[in-house]
């Protein structure tokens, strides 16, 4: 294959079930999202861990000077809340509480940050917190004032002095604001990484698809006759299927043209013992004779109603035609107005110039001039043919062209216009025709995926709509 690539028309995804695009792009989504959700709760799981450690290990700061203090001195008068360094020990119910309780004597004396003003700490002994390595304590316990406190504790000898359980808490509402903080930096942070990633998909299956929508640009090109077969250098994952495609349609064009040729040969072969019969009848006139006319009569109608239908079949199967509709219809309009202009039948009407078949235009000429014909049969003054284009129904969306061909003659009685379509059926033996006319048209639209309809006309007389694909 030669050649450079056609630009595809550019079509927004299809996000259907069928669409391979819309499959890749959702997985893609999908699992993006499950990522970015299960490293952000993992993220934000590690950082409530770390800022937890790292609160505890401030309050174990406190905790070891308020130990050293206490075990340096001798009294506990001189553990005062200076040597902290914190402004918020002093302020009441700032949520920074120490406390120290002396443990060896009947009173428990206590002494405490002025923070605490005068409500006492929970001890974790008492809850059942186990002690770590080194002696202290730690956990979540409800203050005296209803927050939740981080607590530090240790209880330490000071041989003569005392035995003392030093406290330490600070309320958790500062790690939690801590903590929401990052999570609602990690969700705007993962968020516009969604968004990325989602246009960066979006790039990835529109270029990684592009061969294919070309390979559809490219089929639809030879399907309106623009091309023969299958151009531009793809991928080698897509190059096998144009190869295969060239050749099915390059098969389907040699059996379309051997069966033109079969039908070519039958039709000879069978008029010619036809002749040869119809002449020896001539030789000797009898009643006989004229039986015998009669029949090859009927039978020369039959064989060519036949063998016309064997090649609209063989025509309709082909790939890549496509004729203009207009200039078909204008010739029909000149050569049945010369025909029926001495009855004083006027024909008028056309089509769009852009318009096209997809079919051969021996095919087209046959179907709407077996209809011109017929209207100009019944018509008593006039003759009108339009086209115009419709999307027919289903997922496909294909696309029609409606030929509307009315008269202004009798008409036809609705239970009458299914016999008139078929084959050899004359609905009145005062007008000239084989009453083949309507069968073939309804058999070579039918052979083109395409369809018959008889209606009342808008003129008083018989209306035909002939539905065939097109563009």
């Amino acid at each position: 294959m030669s050649g450079g690539f056609k630009e595809a028309p550019r079509r927004r995804f299809d996000f259907t079930a069928r669409s391979i695009a819309a499959r890749l792009f959702v997985t893609a989504a999908a699992l993006s999202s499950v990522i970015l959700l299960v490293a952000g709760l993992l993220l934000t799981e590690y950082y409530r861990r770390t800022a937890e450690e790292v609160f505890e290990q401030r309050l174990g700061v406190y905790l070891r000077t308020i130990v050293a203090d206490v075990s340096q001195s001798g009294e506990e008068g001189r553990t005062g809340p200076g040597q902290l360094g914190d402004p918020q020990f002093e302020l009441a119910r700032s949520g920074w509480y120490w406390q120290i309780t002396r443990l060896d004597d009947e009173e428990h004396a206590i002494k405490a940050s002025r923070s605490l003003f005068a409500a006492r700490l929970p001890k974790l002994s008492d809850q059942g917190v186990p002690v770590e390595i080194g002696g202290f304590r730690r956990g979540l316990a409800m203050g005296p004032d209803g927050r939740m406190l981080h607590i530090v504790e240790r209880v330490i000898d000071v041989g003569d002095v005392g035995i003392y359980l030093v406290q330490v808490a600070a309320s958790a509402e500062e790690t939690e604001f801590q903590i929401a903080r990052f999570r609602l930096a990690l969700i705007v942070a993962f968020a516009l990484l969604a968004i990325a990633l989602a246009i960066a998909t979006a790039f990835q299956v529109g270029f990684g698809l592009r061969p294919l929508r070309l390979l559809r640009a490219e089929l639809g090109s030879i399907r309106q006759g623009e091309r023969e077969q299958i151009e531009g250098d793809y991928p080698s994952e897509v190059a096998p299927l144009a190869s295969e495609l060239n050749l099915l349609i390059s098969t389907n064009r040699d059996i379309v043209e051997r069966a033109r040729t079969e039908v070519g040969n039958l039709a000879h072969a069978l008029k010619t013992p036809l002749s040869v019969i119809v002449n020896e009848a001539d030789a000797a006139p009898s009643p006989l004779a004229g039986k015998v006319h009669e029949q090859t009569a009927i039978m020369r109608e039959q064989i060519s109603f036949h063998l016309d239908r064997a090649r609209a079949a063989a025509r309709a199967g082909a790939i890549g035609q496509a004729t203009h509709v207009a200039p078909v219809i204008d010739a029909l309009l000149r050569t049945f107005g010369k025909i029926y202009g001495e009855r004083g039948v006027a024909f008028a009407g056309g089509a769009p110039p852009a318009l096209r078949f997809l079919g051969e235009r021996q095919d087209l000429e046959e179907m709407v001039g077996n209809l011109l014909d017929n209207a100009g049969k019944w018509a008593a003054s006039a003759a009108q043919i339009s086209v115009a284009t419709e999307i027919g129904p289903g997922a496909g969306g294909r696309s029609f062209l409606r030929f509307t061909i009315d008269d202004d003659g009798p008409g036809l009685d609705p239970g009458l216009r299914e016999a008139a379509t078929r084959r050899g059926q004359r609905l009145d033996e005062t007008k000239p025709g084989s009453g083949l006319g309507l069968a073939i048209v309804t058999d070579l639209a039918a052979a083109h995926g395409g369809s018959l309809r008889l209606e009342t006309s808008v003129q008083g007389g018989l209306r035909a709509e002939l539905r065939l694909p097109g563009f």
